[in-house]
């Protein structure tokens, strides 16, 4: 799960790079520099540069690295080397310890930017942010002085030189005042100073606790003071509309523990591997500019870890033996976190060395304890990548990286881990296998179950800071009757990819007698598959144009001879074959399947909920959870209406990228919600569970039944629809929908039975939805690429026949409703008819 916080959460790393052309210095410039010669006729300035032993005196604490740190009484000065003026590095800042009630953590990042130092005038240190938006690739064309010419990156930060190296070949700056202060790129960022409702920082309230220094990073630990006011009150709560902490209520201010890691970037960025949608990889771009282009282009590359093997070992790689990598991929284990639960966490990042072993390499990744007694590291410490464990009521995990805005390389990663993800787990177990796993009919698991299930969830998080995002797509490649055949889904899994939302097996019956090893997620086939496509290294060729065409080739071998491979992106709204926590390749028939199952599941929920002194709160939890469970199933149906499915291909590849689902297909899923959904489902009104903890005052049925059809009629599906049907020989028409939904929403008409209350509100919600189209309005949509989302406006359904179809659709049920009014033999049947009939009227006849 990745926080997103979509979601995505998604979820990308954005921060910036530089090229030399934005150094606007030209050769030969002295200002730049103390020991250059003053313009003539000017008077040089007075130099604030002292000799390096009155700044850094016999008092001085020091340590060397990245920069020499300094500590003389009450202050802290960086000797910085001039050999790395003008290098790019990340300062990547990070909450250690948090106030309490806002949902922030320590170890979550707070804010990341790139840098770089470089030598100003009137003897000052410049730090400049970096934004990497464009480059140009050669700076001996013309078009490099455009870009520099377009490009300049701000000064963050402008430092008094105090004194220079023992040897000037360093420089010596007080940064005391600035890390102390609340400055925007080491402290938090303005957008969450908002959105906490922080105001000015309390300078007597704010100190360096400790900075400490390595050979490529160096770490700045900082208590910084804001003063705080509770957020407005606002009824009804409004989403997003600001997060007070509780200490804003009680002291006035809130006081965070920051930590800031100063990462030096490599000096030659790793070779960058492009981005291919056919592969689900999170991606990072810039434009790149030379003058023998006719139009700019794009360098879009996936993230991903440096892998390498050993210079000794190359020979071997390349003759396909598995070898260790030069730099082994490190994850710790925050020591906050309980101890029984870190052997699962650390199999579940281990688990991940089988898919490495299809790019070449063994033991590449590890899992580890934190060395609590080794006082040299630290967790926030941006050389070291740690599973965080948080005290926290959010059901959730994320796993995200910070990388190399170059080169996409990834540097490090903190997987957040919220403690109540247990609560999260047990819920999906419970009503998914509860029909057949008898582990799951309890409200609490034993350890070994709820281990491997934190298990699962640490290898999906780790996936996502190897770099792969969410492959909806792949449990669509197994067919459903699959899912119920133990041999199958125990030897292969029930989806090829753990990084899908497939969750648990919830097709298996009772009678297949699966066990764990078919109802669990896994790392499966495009798992590994996709590790090797990102991790391989490929030998002789000369740059990532090159390796792009021998990749392609490689997923049009490979995704051709096992569709187990396929991809599916986790932002497509139409295609059907891409959903969360669907399984099989027909939403129909594993929905079915779901069904029967949670019908046994429901009847003896009063019993696995069962504890003692509980006042119902365990039944009312796992029946909503049976709930909710149904309600996918339903809209999992839905999407095939309408859906169009997008397999993303080369010109190498036969075949249409986008296809029209089905007209058989579509049919099929209307059928099952006239059975499944607009039949009302009794089975989920026992009174004998609903009185014991709902009042009978809201209708979740007539909810979700009003939420279906919300979705499927609603103006951008049925253009959709509609536009489609232009594009096949044998298309599902709006026509064809009004029609199927008729036969099951309306049969009443047609028998002349009497009309129960469920079905009167479902078709008042119908009919409302009918009328809603005659004046419809541009909907919204959102997509994501793997590197950023996008939001566009639907076309404009007046603009389509949707209202002249929504018009004849009304005018024809009028005439049925009437005819059907002299047959009603009880009077709420009657009444209902009559007032729909003339309710149909006033919309199509609106009065003056």
């Amino acid at each position: 799960m990745k926080k997103l916080l979509l979601p995505l959460t998604v979820l990308l790393c954005l921060a910036g790079f530089h090229t030399e052309a934005q150094n606007r210095r030209t050769p030969g410039d002295t200002t730049a520099h103390p020991g250059g010669a003053a313009p003539k006729g000017a008077e040089a300035p007075k130099s604030s540069v002292k000799p390096y032993k009155d700044v850094i005196t016999a008092k001085a604490i020091s340590k060397s690295g990245l920069f020499t740190v300094h500590h003389v009484d009450d202050k802290w000065y960086f000797e910085i080397p001039d050999s790395i003026l003008g290098r790019e590095f990340m300062a990547i800042t990070r909450y250690s310890e948090t106030p309490g009630g806002a949902g922030i953590y320590g170890g979550e990042v707070a804010n990341q930017q790139t840098m770089r130092w470089e030598k100003g005038p009137d003897n000052k240190l410049f730090l400049r942010t970096v934004t990497l938006i464009s480059i140009a690739k050669d700076s001996t064309e013309p078009i490099y002085r455009a870009v520099r010419n377009s490009y300049l990156d701000p000064i963050a930060a402008a430092f008094d030189i105090k004194a220079f190296g023992p040897d000037s070949t360093s420089t010596v700056i007080d940064v005391t005042d600035f890390f102390k202060g609340d400055n925007q790129v080491v402290s938090l960022d303005p957008n969450d100073k908002r959105r906490f409702s922080l105001g000015g920082l309390s300078p007597d309230r704010s100190y360096i606790e400790r900075i400490t220094t390595y050979p490529i990073n160096t770490e700045i630990r900082t208590i910084k003071t804001w003063t705080s006011s509770p957020a407005p009150a606002s009824f009804p709560p409004m989403p997003g509309a600001g997060r007070a902490f509780p200490a804003a209520s009680d002291a006035g201010a809130v006081t965070f523990e920051i930590n800031t890691s100063m990462l030096l970037l490599p000096k030659v960025p790793m070779k960058k591997r492009l981005f291919d949608p056919r592969v689900g990889f999170f991606a990072d771009d810039y434009t790149v500019y030379t003058d023998d282009q006719q139009k700019v282009d794009e360098s879009t590359f996936i993230t991903r870890w440096r892998l390498e093997p050993k210079d000794e070992d190359l020979d071997r790689f390349n003759r396909g033996e598995l070898v260790e990598p030069k730099k082994q991929i490190v994850y710790y284990i925050d020591p906050a976190t309980p101890k029984k639960w870190r052997p699962y966490l650390i199999a579940g990042v281990n688990d991940w060395n089988k898919a490495f072993e299809q790019a070449g390499f063994k033991n590449a990744i590890i899992a580890k304890d934190w060395p609590e007694g080794d006082t040299t590291m630290s967790l926030e410490d941006a050389r070291f990548s740690v599973i965080r464990y948080f005290a926290s009521d959010i059901e959730n995990a994320y796993g995200p990286n910070i990388h190399d805005p170059r080169s996409g390389e990834i540097l490090e990663s903190h997987v957040g881990w919220y403690h109540n993800v247990m609560k999260l787990l047990h819920d999906w177990y419970f009503i998914q296998t509860a029909a057949v796993d008898p582990r799951a009919r309890s409200m609490k698991f034993d350890d070994e179950l709820m281990g491997n299930l934190i298990r699962f969830v640490s290898s999906h998080e780790i996936g996502h800071t190897l770099g792969l995002r969410h492959n909806m797509g792949s449990s669509s490649t197994v067919p459903v009757e699959k899912l119920r055949d133990k041999a199958f889904v125990e030897a292969n899994g029930h989806t090829p990819s753990i990084m899908d939302y497939a969750r648990f097996n919830y097709v298996a019956q009772p009678e297949d007698n699966i066990t764990e090893a078919g109802l669990f997620p896994r790392i499966g086939d495009y798992d590994r598959w996709a590790i090797q496509w990102g991790y391989h290294v490929i030998p002789g060729t000369k740059d990532e144009e090159e390796d792009k065409k021998i990749l392609s080739k490689l997923i049009i071998d490979s995704v051709g001879h096992n569709p187990r491979l396929f991809f599916g992106t986790e932002s497509n709204p139409f295609d059907p074959r891409e959903q969360t926590e669907d399984l099989g390749d027909n939403s129909m028939k594993a929905s079915a399947y779901g069904i029967k199952n949670l019908k046994r599941i429901i009847v003896k929920l009063p019993d696995w909920t069962k504890e003692e002194a509980d006042t119902y709160n365990n039944l009312q939890q796992m029946y909503q959870q049976l709930f909710i469970q149904y309600q996918r199933y339903m809209f999992h149906v839905i999407k095939n209406i309408g859906g169009i499915y997008e397999t993303p291909k080369s010109i190498e590849q036969s075949g249409d990228v986008y296809e029209v689902t089905p007209k058989a297909r579509q049919q099929e899923a209307v059928a099952f919600l006239n059975e499944q959904l607009f039949t009302t489902p009794t089975w989920l009104l026992d009174k004998n569970i609903l009185n014991k903890f709902s009042q009978p005052i809201t209708e979740s049925i007539s909810d979700i039944q009003d939420a279906a059809l919300g979705s499927i009629l609603s103006a951008a599906r049925l253009q959709r629809m509609e536009i489609a049907g232009n594009r096949t020989a044998d298309p599902y028409s709006i026509e064809d929908l009004i029609s199927d939904l008729n036969k099951g929403i309306w049969s009443e008409l047609s028998t002349g039975k009497a009309i129960d209350s469920y079905r009167r509100n479902l078709q008042k919600s119908y009919t409302e939805r009918l009328i809603a189209l005659l004046d419809a309005k541009p909907g919204m949509s959102i997509s994501f690429n793997g590197r950023s989302l996008s939001v566009s406006q639907g076309e404009d359904p007046m603009k389509s026949d949707v209202p002249a179809e929504a018009r004849a659709a009304l005018v024809s049920l009028r005439a049925r409703i009437r005819a059907a009014i002299p047959g009603a033999h009880d009077a709420l049947t009657r009444n209902h008819l009559q007032y729909l009939a003339d309710h149909i009227t006033d919309a199509l006849e609106p009065r003056k």
